[in-house]
């Protein structure tokens, strides 16, 4: 039996897989801030350890007696966030982990990336594992840290010797999601008469797809090499139509056009400047919102043995679970 830290398990992804590898007969570790919301893993028997991922001997604790790590806790949130918290979490926590790993010498460290720091593309060449950093220009402290992490990470490897794999997965969607994260998306197309959408796309993945890439990552997946848990490129039209016609709800959608996102947005962005508050919507957000972000998970389904499950599944189950939890 081997045993098996993971950070940022009160998350979305982390609970997932927290619990797959808890059903799997891993022993299995979290690591969590002290007060953080453990209620999408209190009904799993595992071993709690109280820490902050930017303490560096917190982390050295944390991760001593473990066969198995995987760093999966990061700041999501596109809003009311500086770049500093960012880099702190998303970066030094990064950097901290990988650093524990080397010293306690594990068998492997699996960092969970984000696909945007590769290149998307479009649905006819949507981007791969081979597709160069292009959203510097996007200023986004999510992304760009993500991407200082990623770099830290395979400098190791190349360097050390740090046995990491990098996955690096899309839009998740799926059940369990407390907070929610991703759902939001999902729960911001239901029961509407009149449906604005964004004029982009993005790759959408099943959650259990993902926690599957990340396992068959530890016996499967190479050794410095990343890998896109990428499922099904859809429009924000076709992914909004596709919800609602599993709810059996058509309702009318209207397109909101790049210039008026784009203006929306460079608003929020100057009114945080001007109050210095944070604004739902921000040039970045929007930006992101109006591109085709698109990707290919041929390399994982190929290396890593994923079969990816057709979203209209994915938001079918994740609606189920909202309900029977009552957030709809």
């Amino acid at each position: 039996m081997k045993k098996v830290l993971i950070t940022g398990a009160n998350g979305f992804l982390g609970s997932n897989l927290t619990r797959e590898l808890y059903r799997l007969g891993y022993e299995v570790r979290i690591l969590v801030r002290a007060g953080a919301d453990l209620k999408g893993v209190a009904d799993i028997p595992c071993e709690i350890f109280f820490g902050n991922i930017d303490h560096q001997e917190e982390v050295l604790q944390a991760v001593v007696g473990c066969n198995v790590v995987i760093h999966a806790a990061s700041i999501t949130d596109q809003w009311n966030i500086t770049f500093e918290q960012y880099e702190r979490v998303n970066y030094t926590g990064t950097r901290n982990i990988a650093d524990a790993c080397l010293a306690a010498q594990v068998d492997r460290f699996i960092y969970v990336s984000t696909a945007n720091t590769m290149g998307p593309g479009s649905k006819t060449q949507p981007g791969s594992e081979l597709s160069g950093f292009t959203l510097f220009h996007a200023n986004s402290g999510y992304i760009n840290t993500k991407y200082m992490a990623q770099q830290y990470v395979l400098e190791q490897v190349e360097r050390n010797h740090l046995p990491a794999i990098i996955v690096n997965p899309t839009f998740m969607i799926g059940p369990n999601d407390i907070k929610p994260s991703s759902g939001k998306l999902l729960l911001y197309g239901l029961h509407k008469k009149v449906l604005f959408y964004p004029p982009g796309g993005k790759n959408f993945v099943y959650i259990n797809d993902v926690c599957q890439g990340i396992i068959n990552a530890l016996d499967n997946g190479k050794v410095g090499e990343c890998y896109l848990l990428a499922g099904q490129n859809l429009s924000y039209k076709e992914f909004f139509q596709l919800v609602n016609d599993t709810e059996k709800a058509p309702g009318i959608m209207i397109r909101i056009p790049v210039f008026v996102m784009k203006m929306a947005g460079a608003f929020g962005t100057l009114r945080e400047k001007v109050i210095g508050k944070s604004s739902k919507l921000n040039y970045t957000a929007a930006y992101l919102l109006c591109l085709d972000n698109y990707y290919s998970g041929k390399k994982s389904e190929r290396e890593l043995q994923v079969k990816y499950t057709p979203v209209k599944e994915a938001v079918k189950r994740a609606l189920s679970w909202f309900k029977e939890n009552n957030y709809c």
